[in-house]
Order: C-alpha cells, then structure tokens, then sequence
C-alpha cells in the first residue's frame, strides 16, 4: 500500500447498525477506509483472508459463533502485523487487558464520543496501545496491587466464558458443545469459578451469573 492509500480496516460486529455506523463514521476519514463488514467470527476469519495488505480489524468480543478474544488470537498467528482494535458494549474492567493478552491493541467502549473511537483507530495503526484514562489508571492499580481476589477480574478467559454462558441459562452440556470441550471439564470450571467468586453453591452462582450477565447488556 502506498503512503497516499487511506488504512485498509475491517468491522466485525453481529450489530448490522453498529456497522453502518462505525463505517460510516470511519469513511468520514481520508484516511481510512472501511474495505469489508462480518457479522459472525466464521466470516470475519473469512474476509480477513481474502484481503490483501490489511492494515486493522475492528472486533466485538461477542460474536455470534465464537469469543472475540479466540478471533483476535486466531488473526495474531494468521497474519502478525495485522492490529486489532475492540470496540464493544462489555464493561472495560471486565475485557480490556483481556484484549491485550490476547495481542490486541486497544479497547473502546461504545458509548464513547466519535471522535475517541477515531483517536483510538489512529492510535492503533499508528503503533500505539489505546484505551481509556480511567482504564489505564486501573491497570497501573492492579500492576502494583494484583487483582482483586473475589471479582469477576480473577477469572481466566476460559471461565469467563463459562461465567457467561450460565448466566445465560445454558446447561453444563450446552455449554461442553458451545466451547468443544467435556461436560467434566465444565464442571471443573464451575467448581473453580465458586472458590474464586466464594459462592456457596450452585444456585448462588446461577443466581450471580445471571444478574453479571444482565449488568452487560
């Protein structure tokens, strides 16, 4: 690509007026240019593929098919110098230096400003890490203090994901096929998330997953 081409980005979201909106707010830029649209993983792995000289993927953590996170490590081994931006509706407490480790380079919350989400889509591509003031301070925290040991932040990304889904009323088995992995390992799961999270039993936790879950939305 030459130095005149504007930056070539994709958008992955399974919200088609997320989409729109964020191309539309992206083509407003000389600088860049939205070159494809998905609305699931399966096609965002696809049109990332098919495109040449990509410059940054933008990606929801919540797409239909599978988490955001897995996508952003999948484009990482498939193409190494392709960015990847979250912009997304989950709280930044919860997902952002989730992004991070998972060799993003940024994380905006949707309800931000225009003009952030297009100060954070330059930063990106221009080599830099973006995420919020508030963010940054709480990162800074928890490198000198560590976690908190009871919160929903102690979770790995896989138990996050496990979290999430009986918060959403699925079963141990829905959840095995979800994720392609053994009921057993579920289970294992679940029993780590309630000494982590300190739930007494199963009903506590079905009953604080599902309240988590409707926090996020």
């Amino acid at each position: 690509m030459s130095s005149d081409s504007p930056s070539k980005i994709v958008v992955i979201d399974d919200h088609p007026v997320m989409r729109v909106g964020l191309t539309h707010l992206i083509n407003a830029e000389p600088t860049l240019e939205v070159v494809g649209e998905a609305g699931s993983a399966s096609e965002g792995i696809r049109l990332v593929e098919s495109i040449e000289n990509l410059d940054l993927a933008i990606v929801d953590v919540s797409l239909p098919d599978r988490n955001g996170l897995e996508v952003i490590k999948d484009f990482r081994s498939m193409l190494p110098d392709l960015k990847c931006l979250v912009i997304s509706s989950h709280d930044e407490k919860i997902y952002a230096e989730r992004v991070l480790r998972a060799g993003g380079r940024g994380y905006v919350m949707k309800d931000r400003a225009p003009e952030q989400l297009v100060q954070a889509i330059c930063k990106v591509l221009g080599g830099g890490i973006f995420l919020s003031q508030k963010m940054t301070a709480r990162m800074m925290e928890i490198l000198v203090n560590g976690p908190s040991g009871s919160s929903v932040e102690s979770l790995t990304d896989r138990e996050l994901e496990v979290y999430r889904a009986i918060g959403e009323g699925r079963t141990s088995r829905e959840i095995a096929g979800d994720l392609g992995i053994s009921i057993r390992t579920v289970d294992a799961h679940r029993t780590h998330i309630k000494e982590k999270l300190k739930f007494r039993d199963a009903a506590e936790l079905s009953y604080n997953a599902i309240r988590w879950v409707e926090s996020q939305a």
